[in-house]
């Protein structure tokens, strides 16, 4: 049509881009029915509603996401804010559109409060969405992101509410999913909201030193361009401030009053292809002196996400720190756009997929094994935020670890039997502990006995998502078969005391279980001696003894650790 609008003619440009032989017609029309359907609607900001599905539909282009994505991202809000039917969807514009705009439709509904339950509950939901189309997810994130970029508009504490979802959801999933710049962005816009002295503190002493940072780029630049055509690699260096989140996170982890100016800077260099990337890895490492244990090889051993390239740190002329990255023009497009990237890149397309499927396999195995919610939520932010350690077996088989792996972590990843009779390591052929942490390169070799069982300390050694499962699974079954002491009860003695440690969530556990067996709370009170534990006087009057012992056998298999006794009155 002639008079197609401005956005809708950025939509096209950047879907022909890169897939010129696409149809856009059906996309076109999706166009038209969202600004109908929209029309007299607004956004908090005065805008008129069909801004937004076409910002979020512009967003997922420029991801280079497929059309029933981008139709999917035109469409997302027209079930939950208009008359719109999904049955009314489907028949314009197919059963796969149609289920696209149902997960995100059902994914708008989730509000995450502050109850862990309740979060963990929400968590679920996600996984299920991801697991039936990985696409309605990469559509919610471009939702959340533009409606990052325009939350000025709403109180100040929405503003902080939807900020901190962002940063404990949707930004750690982008980056699970390798949506760098999504990513980025996401956690730089939510530090803004959360932290805004902070946040206004950093810009100060970034705009004090930005004059510097320059200097310092342009030299570092200047000596490494003419070093790489000497030696025949064709390179593009730039020098980057790294982003507001990073510096800030950097800065609380190791407790300093603010990062110098060149530990603000990063430097990435594009070349042609892999062996190009290790020459320029030996220029560098022979023009600077590399800081030991900085250099991290994510090209043989790619990330958790598939992120690919060459780390390491070198100190330079005056005793700074140079942070570099090297890596390929293709790994860089990857790594910024996401899973989805350019189809000529099929292979790293397939690698991230099967990543992602991998991922949500494990997750969705977690939400069955783990019943508590705690426990849940737990075993997911382990996972979306972990860091990455690179171990072999002793026949070069590679496993790959969250930051802080321990041989526990090792022995389950190769099998659950060998978890449990897990008694100590060889590490590169020394003898360690069960609690030695593991670093990239480490060759290990578990020992086992067939005496060994899982103990509670070894929730406490653990570090990967499916060793404390695992752990977790054998103790609750081991408590299945172990039955509840009970202490007499007679006519007289009709109250009992329930120590228990008073942990988050643990209370209204024990709560929710004594109502479901109808069993009366007389009192509660906090220990004097102990202030982690807590008293419930129960009155078991007119209740058969039977009654109370399956509650706490209940309460027992779930792993709440409970002391009984005659209450003293």
């Amino acid at each position: 049509m002639s008079n197609r609008s401005s956005s809708l003619e950025s939509i096209f440009h950047s879907v022909l881009a890169h897939h010129p032989e696409s149809n856009l017609d059906l996309l076109e029309q999706a166009y038209h029915f969202a600004c109908q359907v929209h029309e007299g609607q607004f956004r908090s900001s005065g805008d008129p509603y069909i801004v937004h599905p076409t910002e979020v539909a512009q967003i997922l282009a420029y991801l280079r996401l497929d059309i029933p994505s981008i139709i999917a991202g035109l469409l997302h809000d027209t079930v939950e804010n208009t008359p719109t039917t999904l049955e009314e969807i489907e028949t314009l514009f197919g059963q796969e559109i149609v289920q696209l705009v149902d997960g995100v439709t059902k994914l708008s509904k989730i509000g995450f409060k502050s109850s862990e339950e309740k979060q963990a509950e929400n968590f679920r939901k996600i996984i299920l969405a991801m697991s039936k189309d990985i696409r309605v997810i990469l559509v919610k994130l471009a939702d959340r992101l533009n409606n990052m970029r325009t939350l000025q508009y709403l109180p100040e504490h929405k503003q902080k509410m939807i900020a901190q979802e962002t940063l404990d959801i949707y930004a750690p999933i982008a980056n699970r999913l390798g949506l760098g710049s999504v990513k980025t962005e996401l956690e730089d816009l939510c530090f803004h909201y959360l932290h805004p002295e902070a946040h206004l503190e950093l810009k100060q002493k970034m705009q004090e030193t930005e004059e510097k940072r320059e200097e310092f780029l342009e030299e570092i630049v200047s000596i490494l361009d003419p070093k790489l055509k000497e030696y025949g690699i064709h390179s593009q260096i730039s020098g980057t401030t790294k982003n507001d989140y990073a510096i800030f996170e950097k800065i609380k982890r190791f407790s300093t009053e603010g990062e110098k100016f060149y530990e603000m800077t990063s430097f990435r260099i594009l070349v042609d292809n892999i062996t190009e990337c290790y020459k320029t890895l030996g220029v560098i490492h022979a023009t600077y002196k590399p800081v030991p244990g900085k250099f991290k090889d994510y090209i043989a051993m790619p990330k958790t996400n598939a992120y690919q390239a060459l780390h390491t740190v070198v100190i330079g002329s005056l005793g700074e720190k140079i942070e570099i990255q090297i890596l390929t023009y293709e790994m860089h497009e990857i790594a910024e756009i996401g899973i989805l990237t350019e189809w000529k890149h099929k292979e790293k397309i397939d690698l991230r997929l099967r990543k992602s499927e991998e991922w949500i396999h494990r997750l969705l195995e977690w939400q069955k094994d783990l019943s508590d919610p705690n426990e849940f939520l737990e075993t997911i932010k382990i996972d979306l935020f972990n860091e990455d350690v690179f171990a072999f077996t002793p026949r070069g088989e590679l496993k790959q670890f969250a930051h802080g792996a321990t041989p526990i972590d090792f022995a389950y990843a190769i099998h659950t039997s060998l978890g449990h009779q897990c008694v100590g390591a060889k590490v590169n052929g020394k003898m360690v502990p069960l609690k030695h942490r593991l670093k990239s390169g480490d060759t290990v070799e578990i020992l086992t006995s067939t005496s060994q069982t899982p103990s509670e300390e070894w929730l406490h050694i653990a570090r990967s998502s499916r060793a404390k499962t695992k752990i977790r699974s054998y103790m609750k079954e081991q408590r299945k078969e172990q039955p509840v002491s009970m202490p007499p009860l007679s006519g007289e003695n009709y109250r009992i005391r329930l120590n228990f440690n008073h942990k988050p969530g643990v209370l209204l556990f024990i709560l929710q279980k004594l109502e479901a067996y109808s069993i009366t709370i007389e009192a509660m009170r906090m220990s004097t001696r102990q202030p982690q534990e807590a008293i419930l006087l129960l009155d078991l009057h007119m209740m058969e003894k039977n009654q109370l012992e399956k509650c706490l056998t209940a309460l027992h298999s779930e792993g709440v650790t409970l002391q009984l006794k005659k209450a003293e009155f």
